[in-house]
């Protein structure tokens, strides 16, 4: 069962939904990698609307700009595992920006803790 509540690091990683990393979406990389180095959890949130360093304004309302809408990977851990994880990003983060804030959790419990509640698959556990 994964706990984490009190004092916080918030990572935020913005990119491009079409970025990639080796042939496969950037965005993917990045919460394969954070998986992969034990962080409590990552989300993906897809933006409607935004722009970046190039200026250029990408949005869902014009189909000639509806491609490479602004990407937010969300990452939200203790302060040392996040600050380690931090340069897993030099190398396939090349354009966009990174952010870190100090965030406080209320609670998180994974839900393999939860009687009743299901798991990645569906299964309810005990």
């Amino acid at each position: 069962m994964t706990r984490l509540t009190g004092r916080a690091l918030r990572l935020t990683v913005f990119v491009g939904e079409n970025d990639t990393w080796r042939h496969k979406p950037l965005y993917s990389e990045i919460v394969h990698r954070a998986h992969a180095a034990g962080l409590a959890g990552a989300s993906v949130f897809r933006g409607i609307e935004g722009f970046g360093a190039s200026s250029l304004i990408h949005t869902t309302r014009l189909l000639s700009l509806s491609e490479d809408l602004p990407v937010a990977v969300v990452i939200v851990d203790t302060e040392p595992r996040v600050r380690a994880f931090l340069s897993q990003l030099d190398d396939i983060v090349t354009e966009g920006l990174v952010t870190l804030e100090d965030c406080e959790v209320i609670r998180y419990v994974g839900r393999g803790g939860i009687p009743g509640a299901t798991d990645t698959r569906g299964k309810e556990s005990s």
